[in-house]
């Protein structure tokens, strides 16, 4: 059990994905300023309306993107290892919290799922014309790099996180890849019909 610098937000961080934050407010500006000092790990946990979750990613920071004269900083940041949150502490500007290690049991997944997770994730490159970087079928945790290279909605990536079975979690991701990849299609028919609506062929 250790005690962790925290930030919570309304967004949820995967392992292994990467997101820019933009660092305004004092308490995080210090608390983002001692992990770049010390080279160490702060936990980002999803807080909403229903308060601060009790599994959260640690992260570090792998970029300064932009230092302002005004201690304000654009940082990208990398998900790591998941935690579970015990106790919330105080005694510092930024929230911190007692944690402990939040691991998958062994559940691999099955090699029909990493096969149909990686068509789906290509079908839906495919579609949306991303040249975003495709994981191999070997990579360690495939449900979470895959759930980390699309949009998916904060409440959809917690209940990934907590997800302690690689194979239901990524039987899960296939579910949301085809559902994606059926919505792009569904928005662009819509988009083709809109242009012609309304209009008089005149040829």
């Amino acid at each position: 059990m250790t005690e962790l610098g925290l930030f919570p937000l309304g967004i949820v961080l995967l392992p292994t994905e990467q997101v820019p934050l933009h660092i305004f407010e004092e308490r995080y500006k210090e608390l983002i300023g001692e992990c770049l000092a010390d080279e160490r790990e702060f936990g980002l946990v999803y807080a909403d309306d229903d308060g601060i979750r009790k599994v959260g990613t640690r992260a570090g920071v792998i970029e300064v993107l932009t230092r302002f004269e005004d201690g304000r900083m654009n940082v990208v940041v990398e998900g790591r290892e998941r935690f579970r949150l015990l106790e919330l502490t105080g005694g510092r500007s930024f929230q911190t919290g007692e944690v402990e290690p939040f691991s998958d049991g062994y559940d691999p997944a099955e090699p029909a799922s990493v096969t149909q997770a990686l068509e789906l994730f290509g079908r839906l490159r495919e579609l949306t014309e991303s040249n975003v970087e495709v994981p191999g079928a070997e990579t360690a945790q495939l449900s979470y790099a895959l759930a980390g290279r699309v949009e998916l909605a904060p409440d959809v990536k917690q209940e990934l996180l907590q997800e302690v079975s690689e194979r239901m979690r990524l039987e899960r991701v296939c579910e949301l890849l085809e559902g994606a990849a059926v919505s792009v299609v569904h928005q662009r028919r819509a988009a083709e019909r809109a242009v012609t609506n309304g209009r008089v062929d005149l040829g």
